[in-house]
């Protein structure tokens, strides 16, 4: 059955040519298959197309990869390289039976019979388009079906030729295969079952589930049990009729609902295209292969990326579709839903929601109705657990309605997994930065509007790099187990909201959070900063800056933080030449060499940068202070003096230390290997200040020191007399900008009114405060080791003036 299709592939291969365009994936096909060149390789694929096999042909030529037409000797027989499990639908009558159980068959007793000869069988799927299609659709049956006839092929190529995605899975070893199981028809029938689940998850995962009609869609959810109870209860309390409070929930989802169009998609993966080239030197993309492992065990994947620009919108979207996989439905801000960007965001998936569902318990059903709906019928989906952009470069404390809802789905009843991914997306500039810091001084936020879009298209220019790092994902099901194991016995007939819901959402969305900082990315320009505004005029010498930077660059390589963190590419040298390029830094020449700079202006927005990373460096900064401060500490000191702060940091930074004894060891090792400290008889100390590693080690203690100071001064108020809550946050405030003006610190976070009220709950949950009869907050006995752990770390003009400020009040 192979050779006609196999002469009639040639004959296409050329008139193919100008029709096909294809998305390759994954991008370095041989790297990701490590295929070896000297054992057997077999193409599995589903349907017997000549148009499949010659676009297969073209770019296993281009890729190269063995050529699917031709014949494999294996052992002693030659076998035909590729299985197509399908044959295609025909005009009329009954389609011929295909010949893929007799080819696997043969595939396995061939390799019974030689197993020294380790065959490899690749699954390649050839997706003409990327449109999910309707449900109930012609369009369906004529350019969407799985196994299309020669005539309903020649439209599909076409109409979506050009649009083509051709996805290498991972071979499969057929030798491991038949060493768990006897070889026989039955073995052959699991493989080919195999296959088939295998082909429906990736064409699932590239389209996305079929869409329903709109209109169809808003009145299935109108009649549901739970809609139709929140309308009559709507109408009882308004005092209207049934008829009016049903219209106000279709107003509703009219309002919520997306208008997924993959002509739309189409349209932006073009446009978005251009723009990245214009906007990017690249978009670097690290761990995807995570998406591709959770698709191939059918899980359902709901992206939960940190948010730190209207950028990340179109950016993780596009990334996500040049995987291969379906966008997602996007949960945006009610505030996007302007002319004409609203529309153009709903037709690609975007559903909005407003910024708070208090007081309208109508609002509140029909979206978690319409979310619901979402993972009930498969579709991908992605949400800002933050809630809403960062001003700082921190990430926020996560808001919990979208993970309770995810929940609340889960435990109706979905039947496949679901599966949280972290998404850690950075950038080395982010275009409403200025903005940011604007509102953090205190003025409006600005209203987003079409002319604040074009404002935005004026000013576009170079922007570095982009990065999307995809972090270790968190299986539901498997979530709540560990939390709750009893978790199905306590559902009622009404599991919407169990007694245990709500710690367990805040718990995994603080674990969610954690996993996005354990994928962070460091680049040139937040190293940059983190170098430069460690010193006092923003300035250093450009020998010392490169020489700083490589020392970052090496803690990081001989004390990773977490595996999934990823280092800058290049060298110091390149790195302060791309900063110089994107404008970041100022370089000025004297008699002794360069000088590299911060202006007023890109010191306050570079820190923007350095905040994004700051938890890479606390803790390296809190050794370098404790034995700058100290004249010399052992390894059990030094620990727990990371061990006393480390509760505080853990909730302000989302601080994850997995194994504490062995980074803090390598983070020594690395220390004194760069000659900044030193080690006698089992204490260390820092090296003489005449020495270059003591400037090295300033440098890097630095980074405690904003953190450091922001500790002394909640904590020594709460040692001082009891406190309100708003009295604590309001005197921290006035405090902390006392402090930045006395001792020049310029950092946009102490601007953020949120900060205090972060660290106060930190220090309650910690036990380092506790509330009186007054229900006021007092340190707790706990709190005291703390605070002189904290103050010894300050430098002396800073602790006097923290002193001298509490004694005052």
């Amino acid at each position: 059955m192979l050779r006609p299709v196999r002469w009639l592939a040639k004959l296409l291969y050329w008139p193919l040519k100008p029709l096909v365009r294809c998305k390759i994936v994954p991008d370095a096909v041989k790297e990701n298959l490590e295929l070896n060149p000297n054992q057997p390789v077999f193409y599995i694929t589903r349907t017997e197309s000549a148009s499949d096999l010659a676009t297969l042909v073209r770019i296993c030529h281009k890729l190269g990869l063995p050529d699917p037409l031709q014949p494999v000797q294996f052992g002693a027989s030659w076998l035909p390289r590729v299985l197509f499990l399908e044959q295609p639908h025909v005009l009329w009558g009954a389609r011929a039976a295909t010949t893929a159980l007799e080819q696997g068959l043969t595939l396995l007793q061939t390799q019974q019979r030689h197993p020294e000869l380790q065959a490899q069988l690749v699954p390649v799927s050839v997706l003409w388009g990327r449109a999910p299609g309707k449900e109930n659709s012609i369009k369906s049956v004529l350019g969407e079906s799985e196994s299309p006839s020669w005539l309903a092929k020649l439209f599909i190529v076409l109409i979506s030729g050009r649009h083509t995605l051709v996805r290498f899975s991972r071979p499969v070893s057929v030798g491991e295969m038949i060493a768990q199981t006897e070889v026989n028809t039955e073995t052959a029938h699991k493989l080919l079952r195999v296959a088939r689940v295998h082909f429906y998850r990736q064409r699932l995962a590239a389209t996305g589930p079929k869409l329903p009609d709109r209109s169809a869609l808003f009145n299935a959810l109108l009649g549901s049990d739970r809609l139709k109870q929140a309308i009559e209860d709507e109408a009882r309390s308004k005092q209207i009729p049934v008829s009016e409070a049903r219209a106000e929930a279709l107003k509703l989802l009219q309002e919520i609902a997306a208008d997924y169009r993959e002509s739309t998609l189409r349209l932006g993966d073009r446009l978005l295209g251009w723009l990245w080239q214009r906007l990017y030197n690249g978009i670097v993309i690290n761990n995807s292969k995570v998406l591709t492992e959770l698709v191939q065990k059918g899980h359902e994947i709901v992206y939960v990326p940190c948010h730190r620009s209207h950028m990340d919108y179109l950016l993780l979207s596009y990334v996500i579709y040049h995987q291969g996989l379906a966008p997602p439905h996007i949960a945006a801000g009610i505030n996007l839903n302007f002319w004409p960007v609203g529309s153009l965001f709903r037709r690609g998936g975007a559903f909005f929601i407003r910024r708070s569902f208090s007081g309208n318990k109508l609002y509140s059903a029909v979206f978690r109705e319409y979310l619901s709906q979402l993972f009930s019928k498969g579709y991908p989906v992605k949400y800002y657990s933050e809630g809403g952009r960062s001003r700082t470069g921190r990430l926020l404390q996560p808001k919990t309605g979208m993970l309770a809802m995810t929940v609340q789905a889960m435990l109706k009843g979905i039947d496949r997994p679901i599966s949280l991914v972290p998404v850690y997306l950075g950038y080395e500039h982010v275009m409403e930065v200025n903005t940011y810091l604007k509102e953090l001084k205190g003025s409006g936020k600005e209203k987003e509007s079409i002319g604040g879009v074009f404002s935005a298209i004026r000013k576009l220019r170079d922007y570095g790099y982009g990065y999307v790092n995809f972090g270790q994902p968190i299986a539901l099901t498997q979530f709540i187990n560990q939390q709750q194991p009893d978790w199905r016995d306590s559902l009622t007939d009404d599991p919407a909201k169990p007694a245990w819901l709500n710690p367990l959402v805040a718990n995994l969305a603080d674990q969610l959070m954690r996993r996005v900082n354990q994928s962070a990315a460091l680049n040139s320009i937040n190293m940059i900063a983190t170098v430069l505004l460690a010193t006092r005029q923003h300035s250093l010498p450009r020998q010392e800056l490169e020489r700083q930077l490589a020392f970052y660059q090496q803690l990081h390589q001989q004390a990773p933080y977490a595996a999934l963190v990823t280092k800058a590419e290049g060298t110091a040298e390149q790195w302060v030449e791309h900063a110089l390029k994107l404008q970041k830094i100022q370089q000025h020449h004297d008699s002794f060499g360069p000088i590299i700079q911060l202006t007023a202006e890109q010191a306050i927005t570079m820190s923007y940068y350095r905040n994004n990373v700051s938890h890479l460096f606390v803790v390296p900064a809190l050794l370098a202070t404790a034995l700058l401060q100290h004249h010399e500490l052992s390894t059990v000191q030094l620990k727990n003096i990371i061990q006393l702060i480390q509760p505080l940091l853990a909730d302000e930074l989302f601080l994850q230390l997995d194994t504490l004894d062995s980074y803090l060891q390598q983070l020594l090792d690395a220390m004194q290997e760069a000659g900044l400290i030193e080690q006698q008889q089992g204490h260390y100390s820092a090296v003489p200040v005449q020495q270059a590693g003591h400037r090295m080690l300033e440098l890097l203690a630095f980074n405690a020191q904003d953190i450091l100071q922001r500790y002394a001064v909640v904590l020594n108020l709460l040692s001082d007399t009891p406190l309100s809550r708003e009295e604590l946050e309001q005197k921290s405030q006035q405090m902390a900008k006392r402090l930045n003006t006395l001792h020049g610190v310029s950092s946009p976070e102490y601007l953020d009114k949120n900060l205090f009220a972060t660290l106060v709950n930190a220090l309650k949950q910690a036990g380092y405060c506790q509330l009186t009869d007054q229900n006021a907050l007092i340190a707790g006995s706990s709190a005291q080791p703390v605070q002189q752990t904290v103050n010894a770390l300050l430098h002396a003009e800073v602790l006097q003036t923290v002193l001298s400020i509490v004694k005052g009040h």
